[in-house]
């Protein structure tokens, strides 16, 4: 077992996949020799060969067809786009061919691409490096929308995506790449998709997060312990198919919510679980639902990164004021 960072574990699980598969292949803008902007993938065309690790040229959308045509062909082919915001010409392909492959062809073709990008802020990176697309993507019918908080989730994530047999989108939050190491062992076991984990219990207030935004969230946890508040933590992990099951079951033990994402409030992944929430478990529920998140406007240069991005002050606000409802 090794302790590893959430990029290095990033790179493990596509080694152990390469190596377990030989129809895993990995494809993208400066993949092979450079190892990838972030390094993602070094040390895989040593290994594997210009076969099975492919520099692209600069065209997303072209890839990306490329990568689904190859899955509906037998191969597992794993796409890295250099940023998040590099992605969308890459939602014509997602959204009219993988999304739906295996509904046009009633089932006789499946498509088992995996999308990786580095997304979000926090790096202090330019414009349309640091976005948090992730409502966009989980709005695709058939497109699965996945996202590690820590390196182990990455690691077995990873692998569950790699080998599931339609698309997914899976998002790594390069504000944490490096942040801490975690141990993980490198064994090829898998971690499920299409369920959040509950990474520390509490009977009063619930706070759900995915990605970058879970450290956050544990630190608010530790605050909160402070001031006699037993905050839960939930980690959606896969926001589509969303688990609501598991959310509705933490709310219905602490009666309040506070969903702290990075992406815009409007029309996004938190909307969606408040109306989960109040649809079914409304009487569940001791205080509105609460979101802590970005603004609904683009994200902004490096020195306004600090304002727009949520912090743990703004998380423990939010949660002070779920506890003032009784």
């Amino acid at each position: 077992m090794s302790a590893l960072t959430l990029v290095e574990a990033v790179r493990t699980a596509l080694a152990r996949a390469m190596a377990e598969d030989p129809s895993v292949l990995v494809l993208g803008e400066d993949v092979g020799k450079d190892g990838g902007v972030f390094r993602a993938t070094e040390g895989l065309f040593e290994r594997f060969g210009p076969e099975r690790v492919l520099d692209t040229p600069l065209s997303e959308a072209l890839f990306t067809g490329l990568a689904v045509g190859l899955g509906a062909q037998g191969f597992r082919p794993v796409v890295e786009f250099q940023f998040d915001g590099f992605m969308y010409p890459a939602i014509d392909q997602l959204v009219n061919h993988a999304g739906r492959l295996r509904t046009r062809t009633r089932g006789r073709l499946s498509c088992p691409i995996v999308l990786r990008a580095p997304y979000g802020g926090g790096i202090r990176a330019p414009e349309h490096h640091s976005e948090s697309p992730e409502g966009l993507f989980a709005a695709i019918p058939g497109v699965r929308t996945v996202i590690p908080s820590s390196p182990a989730k990455a690691y077995g994530l990873l692998l569950a995506a790699i080998r599931d047999p339609d698309p997914v989108v899976f998002l790594e939050p390069k504000r944490i790449y490096r942040a801490f190491r975690e141990e993980v062992a490198d064994d090829g076991s898998e971690l499920p998709l299409d369920r959040c984990f509950l990474l520390r219990e509490g009977n009063d207030l619930t706070l759900v997060a995915w990605g970058a935004m879970i450290p956050l969230c544990l630190q608010a946890a530790e605050r909160l312990a402070e001031e006699g508040v037993r905050a839960e933590v939930v980690d959606v992990a896969t926001l589509a198919p969303l688990d609501k099951a598991t959310i509705l079951q933490s709310v219905a033990k602490t009666g309040r919510c506070v969903i702290v994402h990075e992406a815009p409030p409007s029309f996004g992944p938190g909307a969606e679980i408040a109306a989960a929430l109040a649809r079914e478990g409304i009487f569940s529920l001791l205080a509105p639902v609460l979101r802590v998140t970005a603004f609904d406007v683009p994200t902004p240069l490096p020195r306004l990164e600090d304002v727009f991005l949520p912090a743990v002050e703004d998380v423990l606000e939010a949660c002070r004021e779920a506890m003032t409802h009784r």
